[in-house]
Order: structure tokens, then sequence, then C-alpha cells
């Protein structure tokens, strides 16, 4: 690191954009020009791995990409030796939060992490992502925009509204609406503000996702759901784009399903019941597919209880101590006690797979709520390994967490692939991903838009702050 640190003194020709001082502590290239030679790249579309790759950047693009021995790079660039590494594209993240599950006595609450999120996000090779609901979109927005002016750590942001939900989730954050009609008065509202998607919860009504998607669609915006009062066939007939958290929010199975009522206690025995390959599943899997319903999965938050990590992908050093002491009072009680859970965790992983194979859309996402052990940037990488864990193709797990959320986003002229052209959204990491999945863990430099941070540096810049803010 010590020579990587003296050429980049030596080929230091700044771009464009400004920084300020306290992104620019955590930038370790900004040349105009740099090759990263002799590496291994998985580029996202989904093709085989190849080796022996050059990449070729040049201020915020790819400029080439090829075989090192028929690439020839430019005088003048920084040359980083990609032996022994990986390059994969930066990641397209689908269902973030800049907030953080907090706890008081029996309360679950969640508050608002604008400062340490981002930068984890960034650390952890996020270059894009989707806030799939927020609490405080306006503090979204503006962090949003203070990245994209170089004024904060983090990576390119799309925000979703505040949940759309009506009376009956314990969390106290969310704001309810009592009637139809102030589902197009939120659209309308936070749609001139910037937000470019709308998020359902839970409690809503079919009327309610109907006025939704009629509205968003106007202004050619889309609508994700985190559902539980309508099923999956309901919502995706409805016309909706996104649903969320695999197949773990259905309540297609459920045998007494009341039209427009959540109960959340019987939605995940149904989960539990309904055998692996259940006709009913095929079907709404086949039906999903046909109205080309788009799934975000979010495997982190599900991860079970026991012989797992504290927080998955090692992210416990990440956490305030006293929030770290409640994530883990809950583990320790919850531990051993889970056998139902990892049934379910790992049927949606093979329902999911079985989406996938079949042409579903499928994208991924972490969701840092639950019991707070999803930490921003660590869940990510934790994400890559899981599915692959479950037995998705390495080469695919990259794309579903790349190419397939810039899809969705409309982005992907500019974003989620390795290619000549494209904007030069990289990850550059230690060892082979094919031998060991977990030196995803590794990452050295994450480039957002040409500019390399320091991945490590990232990381420990924001140790024991995450519940503080």
């Amino acid at each position: 690191m010590l020579q990587l640190a003296l050429m980049i003194l030596m080929f230091n020709h700044v771009l464009a954009q400004k920084f300020t001082p306290q992104v620019q502590k955590f930038i370790a290239i900004d040349t105009s020009i740099v090759a990263i030679t002799n590496t291994t790249l998985i580029d996202g579309t989904g093709a085989p791995i190849k080796h022996n790759q050059t990449i070729i950047l040049k201020d915020k693009l790819i400029l080439e990409v090829g075989n090192s021995e028929q690439i020839e790079i430019p005088e003048m660039a920084l040359i980083i030796d990609g032996t022994n590494k990986t390059v994969i594209p930066g990641l397209v993240m689908m269902h973030e939060h800049l907030f953080y599950t907090k706890f008081f006595e029996d309360w679950f609450s969640i508050g608002q992490m604008s400062f340490t999120f981002p930068r984890l996000y960034l650390a952890g090779g996020v270059t894009t992502m989707r806030t799939a609901g927020s609490i405080q979109p306006q503090s979204d927005l503006n962090v949003k925009k203070w990245i994209k002016e170089g004024k904060m750590t983090g990576p390119k942001m799309d925000v979703t509204s505040p949940f759309i939900e009506r009376a009956g989730s314990p969390i106290a954050e969310l704001g309810f609406i009592e009637n139809t009609s102030e589902v197009s008065e939120i659209v309308n509202f936070w749609a001139k503000r910037g937000v470019t998607s709308f998020k359902l919860y839970n409690r809503i009504t079919q009327e309610d996702m109907v006025v939704c998607i009629e509205e968003a669609h106007k202004r050619n915006l889309k609508v994700t759901g985190h559902l539980c009062s309508v099923t999956y066939e309901e919502a995706s007939n409805l016309g909706i784009d996104n649903l969320e958290h695999g197949f773990m929010a259905s309540t297609d199975f459920m045998a007494n399903k009341v039209v427009n009522q959540c109960d959340p206690f019987e939605a995940r025995q149904s989960l539990n019941d309904e055998p692996i390959d259940s006709p009913r599943v095929n079907k709404l899997i086949d039906l999903l597919i046909q109205n080309g319903t788009t799934i975000t999965t979010t495997p982190n938050v599900f991860e079970p209880w026991t012989n797992r990590e504290l927080i998955p992908g090692g992210g416990e050093l990440a956490v305030a101590p006293d929030v770290l002491q409640d994530v883990k009072n809950i583990y320790d009680r919850l531990s051993g006690k889970d056998s139902l859970h990892l049934v379910r965790f790992n049927k949606n992983l093979i329902w999911l797979k079985r989406f996938y194979d079949q042409g579903g859309k499928l994208m991924a996402g972490t969701d840092p709520t639950g019991a707070g052990r999803t930490v921003a940037g660590y869940a990510n990488r934790r994400t890559i390994e899981i599915l692959v864990e479950a037995g998705f193709p390495l080469q695919d797990v990259i794309k579903i967490c790349t190419l397939n959320g810039a899809i969705y986003l409309e982005q992907d002229e500019q974003i989620g692939t390795v290619e000549k052209g494209k904007i030069a959204d990289l990850i550059l990491i230690s060892g082979n991903l094919e031998d060991h999945i977990k030196n995803i863990r590794n990452m050295e430099l994450v480039f957002k838009e040409g500019i390399g941070f320091n991945s490590k540096l990232m990381f420990e810049s924001v140790k024991g702050k995450v519940g503080l803010n």
C-alpha cells in the first residue's frame, strides 16, 4: 500500500469534481487515467469470469476493458497491479435505509443514521442505492444532494417516499393514513421534492395500492411494497413494480386470508407449512414472471440466530457499545430457538432461485432493521455471500447485486457492469471470489465515477458510532 500511495502522489491529476476535506481524507485515487492490470473480472453481465484482464479508467468513464496482452496502457496512467485481485461492478443495492433499529424496553424504534450509513454503504462497495422507504425523507434528499456535491462520503442515491401505511404498526416513527384519498396527496407532495419511488407497507388496502400505482406511473415513477394485507398475487395483478423481501412477506398461502387484513403470525406459519414444491408456489412464481414483477431479496435481515455471526458480515465493531449489548441480548435469548426460522429462511432462498432460474426479475438489498443485526456496508457484502451459499452461481449473484438493480432504476446504460463506455463504478478486491466467497470482505478500493475510495479507512472511521448518528 505504501508503494501505491507513492505512485498516487506522482500521478495526481485531480479530476474536475470538488470534494470537501471531510471527503478527501477517504480518497486514495483521484488521477485522470488509471489502469488496473492482470486482474480477475466478474463484469456483472452474467458472463463467465475472465482472468488476466486490464481495465482502463479515464476521468469518470471506463475507457477500455480486455485481455492484458491486448490492451495498450496510456502514458501517464496510474498502474495498479491487479494480480491475485478481483474486480466487480459497484454494487447497486435496492432495499437500503439511512436508519437503524433502536430499542427501549419492549419497544421497537428506529433512528436516522444520516452520517454513518452513507459512508458504510460506500465502504461496502455500494456505489448506487435505493432507500426502500424513508422515515426522514427530507434528510435522505439532503444527504443525496450533499453526496453529489462532494460534501459527504456515500453512494449515489435514489430516495423512496415515506412508508404509506395505515394504523396498526408498532413503529412510532411511521405516519398513518386514514383514507385512500391521502395516497394521491403523498405521491404528489414527494414526487415534486425528488423521490423516485413509493413504498407501500403492511396494512394498506388494495384501493390504496391502486391509487398509488396510478399516481406514480403517471409520473414515470415506481411502486414497491413490503406487504401483508395485500397478497403478492393481488399486488402483481394490480401492477405493482416491486415486491420486497423475497417470499418472506407473502401472505398468498394463508388458509383463511381476509381481504385487506394483515395477520403476520398466521402469514409466517403458512410459509412454514407450505411444501417446497407446492403447486401454489409454482403458480405464483409463474404469475410474477408473466406480469414482470420484480422481487428484491433481503436475506441478511432474516439470517437465523444459531451458529451465525452476531452482526452478519462482521459488523460488530461498527455498533455503539450500548446498542451492541441490546443486540447481543436478543441474540442470546433467541439463539438455539429458531429451527422454524431456519426452515423459512432456507425455503425462501430455494423459491427465489426457482423464480430466478425461470426468468424472474431478481435484485438484492439489505434492510438494516430487524433486531439490529443488519448494518450498512457489512450487510451488503454478506448478502453476496448468502446468495452464493444458497447455490446461485457467482457471476449471477454479482449480476443480481449490480446490473439487475441498474435495469430497475433505468440506469443500466450508465452503470451496473464493467464495460467500455460506462461510468467507472467498480470495486477492487484482494483475493479470488471463486476460491473463497468471503474474500468479498477484502475490498480495497471502491471507485465511484472514477474516484477511488479507501474501503478500510471508511469502515474504521465509524467504529462504535452506529446507533448514535
